[in-house]
């Protein structure tokens, strides 16, 4: 069984127990999840990582059972996609509940807690992040809360295995177990979770440690801007100037001078010279352009932006950044927590869309996922567009992502100004900044790394086998005559560069990639990358659009990416031709 970020059937068979892994966001429960069931589960430091449910199985002795982990929430009153689905598990019952609390918040997350309890479910009660706790003075006694909470309370480090075994022996003793409903009132659990906390928590005042301090500065306007232009610049050098070397010293060497030579070498023996022939190996060869590509100019530029990402997403920054911009965010209509969201898409569209589910109104997320289809690249395509541009002028590639920039503004504007509804307030969850777990970070890079190979690989070779078809055939030509009065009189374009709005539908990536194959100047540069950014999302985004939202608002919004498209690729080129000519 695989993990998986859509709803799904959960199959209990025969014998096997229901458990749900619940709390609020941000506490662990992904990794405790992990650990329990062995199942590749990406984590992360900020809220709104789950949105739906994964689930897995557990094995201890004769026992056996599902583990469900449930989407993140403060609390069970069904105001947002992810507490509606937390209030449909519970509803529907289960055998057992592990409901994990925060050491370092105890008394928000008791709110959850007794929330819980009004179901009569048995419950354990886990103490996570005990160490971050203990380094900020808190101390918490396990025994005295178990009594008070009235259910078993196991105190661990999820991320480093403490207390995993003490966590299983509980909850197989718990599930035969009677649990009467205790049903309180909002009031009353509050009043209850600061009694409790009283009690069970002791607090020594320790020295502001540096992390703490740096935590504080990351969310004020000074220097919180200028730290967020230092880690942005510093992820995109690290991107940028990283990918460029592997590919130039390591990756394109070893395909050109090694791999391609061989391929051709052994196809030449088994197939004559032809159609076939050149699809396999020829301009758009299958088997050449099918390494090339994904692994040679896209990979490198993937494989470094996910470990910026999750160093990002595993210190706690982005919630602190999310903070920061909310100013900016609200005045498109949306809270500050959505940068999350909108980082998401840079890494990919789909968990990105999926993520607003997260938002507490649906205008909020129309426009999110708006934005992220229009104008966030993702990985695939940031990488094809440092490969076509990064070799002539990093100058040109910081254009093209100035202008994604300030199209998301005006789109934002626009959406906020026609669509109905309005924003809520901004809650987001501020985790503690901390130097993220390296067997955490390392395992989560090779997960996305290896998933993008697996969800890429196949559509890529789809694709350049459609290229090498229609271009062996003649098709090609037929198109590029067809498109020429958009592509050649409009956007300025070789009639050539048909072939890349062709593919492009199928992967945002490769409307990019067949530009590397033309003698492009600067402004047919500019124009083919714009032209690709803001181009119709990839199927498996319109995919999930219609999910979302239904077929009426996901054609919507690609008709309004392909107008984009056009419209900005073609004034650009306008009036880049004019003050050229000026010049």
């Amino acid at each position: 069984m695989s993990c998986c970020s859509k709803e799904i059937p959960v199959d209990i068979q025969n014998g096997e127990l229901k458990i749900l892994l619940m709390g609020n966001p941000n506490v662990g429960k992904s990794v405790i999840f992990s650990k329990l069931t062995g199942m590749e589960v990406i984590t992360a430091n900020y809220t709104g990582t789950t949105v739906s449910f994964t689930h897995g199985k557990i094995k201890s002795d004769k026992n056996k059972a599902v583990l469900i982990d449930v989407p993140g929430t403060y609390s069970l009153q069904a105001t947002s996609e992810a507490e509606k689905v937390a209030v449909d598990f519970l509803e529907d019952g289960a055998d057992a509940i592990i409901c994990v609390l925060d050491s370092t918040n105890l008394e928000r997350n008791l709110n959850l807690a007794y929330q819980i309890k009004a179901y009569g479910i048995p419950v354990v009660y886990v103490l996570n992040l005990t160490d971050v706790a203990n380094d900020q003075g808190i101390e918490i006694d396990a025994v005295l809360l178990a009594h008070e909470l009235g259910a078993p309370v196991v105190s661990m480090v999820a991320v480093k295995n403490i207390g995993l075994k003490n966590l299983l022996d509980a909850v197989w003793k718990v599930t035969n177990t009677k649990v009467e409903k205790e049903n309180l009132s909002e009031k009353q659990i509050w009043t209850r979770a600061e009694e409790v906390v009283k009690k069970v928590q002791k607090v020594q005042v320790k020295e502001v440690s540096f992390l703490e301090k740096l935590g504080d500065m990351c969310i004020k306007p000074f220097p919180g801007v200028f730290i967020a232009i230092f880690v942005l610049l510093l992820s995109l050098g690290i991107v940028v100037g990283g990918g460029k070397g592997l590919r130039a010293a390591i990756l394109l060497p070893i395909v050109n001078n090694y791999i391609a030579p061989f391929i051709i070498g052994i196809v030449s023996k088994f197939v004559p010279q032809g159609i076939f022939f050149n699809i396999l190996v020829g301009e758009y060869g299958v088997l050449i352009k099918g390494i090339e590509w994904p692994l040679a100019l896209v990979l490198p530029y993937v494989f470094l932006f996910y470990i910026v990402l999750s160093f990002l997403e595993d210190s706690g920054y982005l919630p602190r950044l999310g903070v920061l911009m909310d100013g900016l965010l609200r005045r498109i209509g949306i809270q500050g927590g959505n940068i999350i969201q909108i980082m998401m898409g840079y890494g990919c569209a789909v968990p990105a869309i999926l993520g607003t589910r997260t938002a507490t109104s649906y205008k909020e997320r129309i426009i999110v996922a708006t934005i992220v289809s229009l104008a966030v690249p993702c990985v695939a395509q940031t990488g094809a567009f440092i490969s076509l541009l990064g070799a002539h002028s990093f100058l040109l590639l910081l254009l093209v992502y100035l202008i994604s920039l300030g199209t998301m503004v005006i789109a934002g504007v626009l959406l906020n100004k026609f669509i109905p509804g309005k924003s809520d307030p901004i809650l987001l969850e501020i985790p503690n900044l901390l130097i993220p777990d390296m067997r955490t970070v390392v395992r989560k890079i090779w997960i996305r790394t290896k998933h993008f190979l697996i969800e890429a690989e196949v559509p890529m070779l789809i694709a350049i086998a459609i290229a090498a078809l229609i271009a062996e055939t003649g098709i090609l030509n037929i198109a590029n005559d067809f498109m020429a009065p958009l592509t050649v009189k409009w956007l300025g374009l070789p009639k050539e560069a048909t072939l890349g709005l062709l593919l492009g539908i199928i992967r945002r990536e490769l409307g990019v990639l067949p530009l590397l194959e033309l003698n492009l100047t600067i402004l047919q540069l500019l124009v083919g990358s714009v032209v690709s950014l803001f181009y119709i999302p990839c199927l498996s985004v319109l995919g999930v659009l219609v999910k979302e939202f239904g077929a009426k608002i996901a054609l919507a919004i690609g008709g309004f990416t392909v107008v984009s498209a056009f419209l900005v690729g073609g004034l650009i080129n306008h009036i880049g031709t004019f003050i050229m000519r000026l010049v």
